[in-house]
């Protein structure tokens, strides 16, 4: 009779033993960050937590949820602008799941199908666009791609709060061209600009001649002043020039002498 008894000894207390483990098992925590999407039977029940919550065993399922801020880089995308230029661009989108239920139910992997549709949504935006476009207007292809995707990933409970554009990579050839352009374009500004400072120079200077030719004296003055400019150089030798106009008038003053 002793090992009948025995065995029944071992037999309750594996009992025990597991009901104690379901039991502790029944409860769960959730982080303030985390929601638990709760399966009754494989249908859905209800979204729980955070804190304490109760999941019976066998009956029901629990899948967790983190509510934060995922940071995802889209890897290297090769994009044809639309003026046929070859690039390879890559990104950084940020996203988070808003509804706990959508992003379980309505989708097989929320990560990847998210990261699959950036890459795609990177294509085909970038596609539309010139490359000037592209390396000048990086905050409105931002906006234009964040808006495509956060509308897309609706329906998975997804809410893409930003994209940034990190690299806009080009092959050599592109680059020495562009190269060429910027210089090309530095070139024909200052063209413009010393064509510019020629034209006011001219109207200065005519406006100077008008004003000179209407006061006789005033071209003596302006060679006087001339000359003081020269001897206060450090000059070995020094050249006067004389206006004809005033050899004339000293001339014709010895002239009229007796």
């Amino acid at each position: 009779m002793e090992p009948i008894v025995s065995n029944g000894s071992v037999f309750i207390g594996v009992l025990t033993f597991l009901v104690v483990a379901l039991l502790v098992s029944m409860f769960k925590i959730l982080r303030e960050y985390e929601r638990g999407v709760i399966f009754l039977l494989g249908r859905f029940y209800r979204v729980k937590g955070p804190g304490l919550i109760i999941v019976i065993p066998i009956v029901q399922q629990m899948v967790r949820v983190d509510l934060r801020t995922v940071v995802m880089d889209v890897p290297t995308q090769d994009v044809i602008s639309r003026d046929n230029v070859s690039v390879r661009v890559n990104a950084v989108i940020y996203f988070r799941v808003i509804d706990a239920q959508k992003a379980i139910i309505n989708v097989e992997d929320y990560l990847q199908a998210t990261s699959q549709l950036a890459q795609t949504t990177l294509r085909s935006v970038l596609g539309q666009h010139e490359l000037d476009e592209m390396l000048a207007n990086r905050e409105m292809l931002n906006t234009d791609i964040q808006a495509i995707l956060d509308t897309r990933t609706d329906g998975w409970g997804i809410k893409v709060s930003n994209v940034e554009i990190k690299h806009v990579d080009l092959n050599e050839t592109m680059i020495r061209a562009i190269a060429r352009q910027a210089e090309a374009e530095r070139t024909r500004r200052a063209k413009v600009i010393h064509a510019s400072g020629e034209m006011e120079a001219s109207a200065k200077l005519v406006e100077a001649a008008e004003k000179l030719s209407s006061e006789p004296n005033a071209i003596l003055l302006r060679y006087l002043q001339t000359l003081t400019e020269i001897a206060g150089e450090k000059n070995s030798t020094i050249l006067f020039p004389l206006p004809m106009d005033l050899l004339k008038g000293v001339l014709g003053k010895q002239d009229k002498k007796p």
